[in-house]
């Protein structure tokens, strides 16, 4: 009798009572929603959602950021920006350094990480260099110093009468480096600008990296050396691609940050360089609200800023998933 009654007709296990009803809402049940989810997401809405609504109104009008009234032009503004060669050309070193700084310091960072990490002695167990957590410590200084900070102390490295590089260089037998203009040359301003924002990421995402490498099972790095692996091999084959995620979030984390670049470029090339070869887009939109006063205009930069942005973080991950970063066991 007790089985045929957990049975039905069907031969299926009967439902306990009460299984498929809902869950009554309760005080508790509401108001843990209204704190836990409501909240943030007012908050969210307020602060992040809602300005950039405003933001993407202003760029289709004309204020100029003072006035209480504005004429709506439409699309008239980003008509406008392609066909405004200061901003194609901010346009152009925004990417060019979008692509170059996060490469050439993951690169590095990853290379230092594995150095620190698994580049220590060649018997025994996997214990990476002596001394490693020095290394971190002096390699994380230069990511304390503010962004400004170290923009004005490079600007005096790089002075062509009074700085240190050009004193060095020229003690060293380079005397085409006395009282050369790092920063007022064109065809060096972008690279020597380059080299100090690297300069200031490299250390963090050296420590991020190797938080991450040591997370990893000493074991493998054991089977890889018993196996006859290279150090150079082991980075390759089993750093990389077991530090994937974290590679990716510093890699969106650098783009953005290097499709700005404002304080860095504002503190070394506040004028934008040499033929405006280190001006980006978030400087032109300085110079044109600020300046200028062409608020509606230099909010339209702002939006392209934000579009390029999303662009960029979108190609990461698609590379990432097109290159195997997911895991392809799992979706089947």
């Amino acid at each position: 009798m007790s089985s045929s009654a957990s049975t039905t007709s069907t031969g299926r296990p009967a439902r306990p009572a009460g299984r498929g009803r809902r869950k009554r809402l309760t005080f508790d049940r509401v108001s843990f929603f209204a704190v836990f989810l409501g909240v943030p997401l007012v908050i969210f809405l307020v602060f992040v959602v809602s300005p950039f609504v405003q933001a993407i109104y202003y760029s289709l009008t004309d204020w100029n950021g003072f006035s209480a009234t504005m004429n709506f032009v439409g699309a008239g503004n980003f008509v406008k920006l392609f066909q405004d060669d200061t901003f194609l050309l901010s346009l152009r070193n925004s990417v060019i350094l979008g692509l170059v700084v996060p490469f050439v310091t993951i690169v590095l960072a990853l290379a230092l990480a594995c150095v620190v990490t698994i580049g220590g002695s060649g018997t025994g167990a996997v214990r990476g260099l002596r001394r490693s957590s020095l290394y971190r410590v002096v390699s994380f200084f230069p990511y304390a110093v503010p962004a400004v900070v170290i923009g004005i102390i490079w600007a005096q490295i790089y002075d062509p009468s009074r700085g240190i590089l050009n004193a060095v260089l020229t003690s060293l037998g380079f005397q085409r480096a006395e009282n050369y203009p790092w920063l007022g040359d064109s065809r060096t301003a972008m690279a020597a600008t380059i080299f100090v924002i690297v300069w200031s990421f490299v250390g963090f995402y050296m420590v991020l990296f190797i938080a991450g490498i040591r997370g990893i099972d000493p074991e493998i790095f054991e089977s890889a050396r018993l196996d006859g692996a290279s150090r150079v091999r082991t980075a390759w084959s089993l750093v990389v691609p077991l530090i994937r995620d974290n590679v990716q979030t510093a890699y969106i984390y650098l783009g953005i940050a290097s499709l700005d670049s404002f304080v860095y470029m504002a503190a070394m090339n506040p004028d934008g360089g040499p033929q405006n070869s280190t001006l980006v887009m978030s400087q032109d939109l300085y110079i044109t609200a600020f300046t200028k006063g062409q608020f509606g205009y230099a909010t339209s930069m702002g939006v392209m800023l934000a579009v390029v942005t999303l662009v960029f973080a979108a190609l990461v991950f698609i590379i990432n998933g097109v290159t195997g970063g997911r895991d392809k066991e799992g979706r089947r």
